[in-house]
């Protein structure tokens, strides 16, 4: 049975995708014969757009752009809420299930990729958590003890979680018990980064299993795609992405984005006095839509008692070079992910059930005829189910950007790729340590004046070895480095109380 064709429109922020998705559903409406098509509809894949409002902030399309086309999965979460990929999956596929031709476009890829390749989610879309779905005793083989503490991690508990900045011994606390449960796992996370510890302990108790457990089966399946993909990836080349996002950012100053930030800081924590300026500094920037690019930078010149010109300049700057840093890191993860995971599923399995093609709109004046002419004639064709050409004889740019090295696709590759090492030297307060990921973070880290310095130190006090002060080949590797907060699960079980308080999380 052949799969289900959907069009798929990834890339980095600011280079047109929206207005690419407009102008292919319009052009799938005004053809006679459009494959048995009657339209297509657009479905949103930008993590911040699903939120209501905020339409500067998230740089959603104008209604006046829209062109009458329908976009889904857009402006209807709740600011205060969270929406995570497996509930976009979820939504994306009932919405895919739908007569009209599905044209997913944003900018999160990996939401694209996990709507395309099934299997990958360590939860799968549509399993539903509660008070009552903890695995039966014994499923997962750990002490009785840390067995009561980990099933009182709800879902309600993300709404109370420690911040790491307001209540560290909390937070590492939470990483305690996961690298006791599950040390394998542990390893990828930064004791900071609480929402992905609780997030990893929740599976654990939903599912009765380690994390690690789950991610080592999925890496032995092969994964076939969900449907019949055409994807797109819209591109330009970095000087002109910078002038395009730089112009941007100055428009949306224009466009009131300092009154959202001011509205989005009330949602985000209320202040006494009602005035807007003078709420607390402190909001979870790692939640929902207080990640979007330009609430950060805002939300602390507003926070500032006596913010000045220079201050709003600065915050101006901060935010231009977020947008490059995120742009650079939306290009890596299509490199180094997404396509990877293309060519893992052709060589696999024989498929051709997905095909990526790049199309360069770094010339905004050749957006015609090299991006949306190329873009119809794909699409047609590829509705046609004609033979499509070699992606890599696009362009030049297409032949560079996609000419890729093999990379490991697995699940449990992220874990040793992303692994977190203590730095003894920098760790002063063990109640404190600092983590740093292995690999080019860990070799930068150790030629820091900070570390050296204390390294001289500490070699100074005698408690270091002589060579110390300059890294071993072993060091600068992050070999045979142990977390001083990795001690052995058994002395984590004879650590840690039986009992546990959700809101004070006292472990």
């Amino acid at each position: 049975m052949a799969l289900r064709p959907i069009i798929a429109v990834c890339g980095t922020t600011g280079v047109g995708k929206s207005k690419l998705a407009v102008e292919l559903a319009l052009n799938l409406s005004e053809k006679i014969d459009n494959n048995g098509w009657k339209g297509g509809i657009i479905v949103n894949a930008d993590a911040m757009q699903a939120y209501k409002g905020f339409d500067t902030l998230t740089n959603k399309i104008p209604l006046s752009e829209r062109a009458g086309v329908e976009h889904v999965l857009m402006n209807f979460k709740e600011p205060t809420e969270q929406y995570v990929v497996g509930q976009w999956v979820h939504d994306a596929i009932r919405v895919v299930s739908l007569s009209h031709l599905p044209i997913i476009v944003g900018g999160t890829a990996y939401w694209i990729q996990h709507l395309i390749f099934p299997g990958r989610l360590v939860v799968e879309p549509g399993k539903v958590s509660g008070p009552d779905s903890f695995p039966p005793p014994g499923s997962l083989p750990i002490p009785n003890g840390l067995s009561s503490v980990l099933s009182q991690i709800t879902p309600d508990l993300r709404e109370f979680a420690p911040s790491a900045a307001d209540d560290p011994s909390a937070a590492l606390a939470l990483y305690n018990l996961l690298n006791a449960l599950d040390p394998a796992v542990a390893v990828r996370w930064h004791w900071r980064d609480t929402r992905k510890v609780l997030r990893n302990l929740e599976i654990m108790r939903e599912s009765g299993r380690r994390v690690s457990d789950i991610l080592k089966e999925q890496s032995t399946s092969i994964t076939t795609p969900r449907y019949d993909t055409l994807c797109f990836w819209l591109y330009a080349e970095p000087t002109e992405l910078t002038r395009r996002l730089d112009s941007r950012a100055d428009e949306m100053l224009r466009n009131n984005l300092l009154d959202e930030v001011r509205e989005l800081r009330r949602l985000g924590l209320p202040s006494n006095d009602g005035n807007p300026d003078s709420i607390a500094s402190f909001v979870d920037l790692t939640l929902g839509i207080f990640q979007s690019i330009g609430f950060r930078e805002f939300h602390q010149y507003l926070a500032d008692p006596s913010p000045s010109e220079k201050t709003f300049q600065v915050a101006i700057e901060n935010m231009k070079v977020a947008n490059r840093q995120y742009a650079k890191r939306q290009v890596s993860w299509i490199r180094n992910k997404f396509i990877p995971a293309i060519r893992a599923s052709r060589s696999t399995e024989g498929s051709k059930s997905i095909e990526m093609y790049l199309l360069d709109a770094t010339a905004p004046q050749q957006w015609g005829s090299g991006v949306r002419g190329v873009a119809n004639h794909l699409m047609n064709a590829f509705l046609r189910r004609d033979p499509l050409p070699d992606p890599l004889t696009l362009s030049t740019t297409a032949k560079t950007m996609l000419s890729v090295h093999i990379k490991a696709t697995d699940p449990t590759s992220a874990l040793s790729v992303r692994r977190k090492v203590t730095c003894p030297v920098c760790t002063i307060d063990k109640a404190l340590p600092v983590m740093i990921e292995d690999g080019f973070e860990w070799a930068a880290h150790v030629k820091t004046k900070v570390h050296k310095r204390l390294a001289a130190k500490a070699k100074g006090r005698g408690k270091q070895n002589d060579d110390d002060d300059v890294p071993s080949k072993e060091c600068e590797s992050g070999k045979g480095l142990v977390s001083t907060i990795q001690i052995s699960q058994e002395e984590n079980y004879k650590n840690m109380s039986i009992q546990f308080n959700p809101l004070s999380l006292e472990i």
